[in-house]
């Protein structure tokens, strides 16, 4: 007979499993990133390090659709903006990028417009001369600026048919205004009109005369300044941005339901109301609040409505965070025929929210949720340099990070009922059911 042994290895105790330790009780450090400066003022963060010789650049313009004149102008810049300069076709640069195994890509949004590149290391110095020719010489052609529009209204002729679709427009519309760059939205109309000397105009003056910032992470060559300085020292741009006000003109009605596609199955459900700026001191824990009543698979809303009722295949609670304004967000879809109930049971939520303090074990487990996601976004340089660019671009503390997260440890079950009775207010949502 073999008698039960005790095995110790080093101090360790193999049959005694290791104390569980909460994601709350990690201390969390953010790597700081290296400023550079460019010949013209043009700063670049940089955050170097990972596994693979590899690389992510960004540049960033104050490019977005804020600054349009008219609706359609900055995405259409920003899409077009790789499809022909003086001396090569649109075939010619994505054969470039491709033959190098890079990958070249470009994002609008309302305050800023990106080009974006991924890259071996290795071949930076025979991509950087064609990313500055795109930026200082793209000539928009007309047949790709048709194909653009023909491309765009066929998307949009599509989506208009879907609820989901339909709603997304129609609250931000609510929220913001029809005329403010994030309640407004593209029609065909916005296509029919868009001609080519107003992609040149806003090229000039947002990309060549605007302002620039460039984010740089992974595997950095030693020489990186260098190449960036011989490439985009030189241009034209400005340090400083226009002051932009745009007024919101929320909707008076409060309570809204559109018919959209009589014969479908489903209604697209949208309930929000404006938000503070990351820059408030509510808006770190509100993320603990948010993240227990809408913001996780485990969250109130979660197993209310989908787990107990059956209403929806999911629903989400999120923040939209803008530069200038924000908005809560509760999302879902939802069969017609309970779309009514499942508005009914979001609000008795928030109720409970407001009216009973949560349980120090929901909170430690929607803690642990959060610090362990934003421990996620810590591995390897591209997660790091998107927290920094979010950092900078919003104008934020350097000591941003390290507040939100003590915010998160520190953040009581009295304060989140206080926070639920300020924000989580039904009087004070837009209420939209679109079928």
């Amino acid at each position: 007979m073999i008698k039960d042994k005790t095995v110790t290895i080093k101090g360790l105790n193999r049959k005694q499993a290791p104390k569980i330790k909460d994601a709350v009780e990690f201390n969390l450090s953010l790597k700081p990133y290296e400023k550079l400066v460019l010949d013209n003022g043009i700063e670049v963060y940089t955050v170097s390090g990972g596994a693979e010789e590899v690389m992510q650049l960004e540049w960033v313009f104050f490019a977005g659709n804020s600054y349009e004149k008219a609706n359609g102008i900055a995405a259409a810049t920003n899409h077009l903006i790789k499809n022909g300069t003086s001396g090569k076709t649109a075939f010619e640069i994505s054969e470039h990028f491709d033959f190098y195994g890079s990958y070249l890509n470009r994002h609008c949004y309302n305050e800023t417009a990106v080009i974006s590149l991924h890259t071996l290391t290795r071949h930076l110095s025979e991509l950087l001369p064609v990313v500055s020719e795109l930026i200082t010489d793209p000539v928009f052609p007309e047949h790709e600026l048709d194909i653009f529009k023909q491309n765009m209204r066929q998307k949009l002729e599509v989506n208009l048919k879907k609820c989901d679709f339909v709603a997304n427009r129609l609250i931000d519309e609510y929220l913001y205004g029809a005329d403010h760059p994030y309640g407004k939205y593209s029609t065909l109309q916005t296509y029919e009109v868009l001609n080519r000397e107003q992609l040149v105009d806003f090229h000039k003056q947002f990309y060549l005369h605007g302002k620039l910032v460039i984010f740089v992470a992974g595997i950095l060559p030693a020489d990186l300044y260098q190449q960036l300085n011989a490439h985009f020292g030189k241009l034209p741009v400005q340090q400083t941005t226009a002051s932009l006000v745009h007024p919101i003109h929320a909707a008076a009605e409060k309570k809204y339901r559109i018919s959209n596609d009589p014969a479908g199955v489903q209604g697209a459900i949208r309930i929000a109301r404006p938000f503070v700026t990351r820059k408030h001191p509510d808006f770190a824990p509100m993320q603990v609040l948010n993240t227990l009543f809408g913001g996780f698979f485990g969250s109130r809303l979660m197993s209310n409505i989908r787990e107990d009722k059956g209403y929806t295949y999911g629903i989400h609670s999120y923040f939209q965070n803008h530069i200038a304004e924000s908005a809560i967000m509760i999302s879902t879809e939802a069969g017609k025929d309970v779309c009514e109930e499942t508005v009914k049971e979001v609000y008795h939520e928030m109720e409970l929210l407001r009216r009973e303090p949560v349980s120090e074990e929901e909170l430690l487990l929607v803690k642990n949720y959060l610090i362990g996601t934003i421990l996620g976004d810590l591995d390897g340089p591209f997660h790091i340099i998107g927290r920094w660019k979010n950092v900078v671009l919003n104008e934020l503390p350097q000591d941003y990070f390290y507040s939100s997260v003590d915010a998160i440890k520190n953040v009581t079950p009295a304060h989140l009922q206080e926070l639920a009775n300020k924000y989580l207010q039904p009087d004070s949502f837009y209420e939209l059911i679109v079928v």
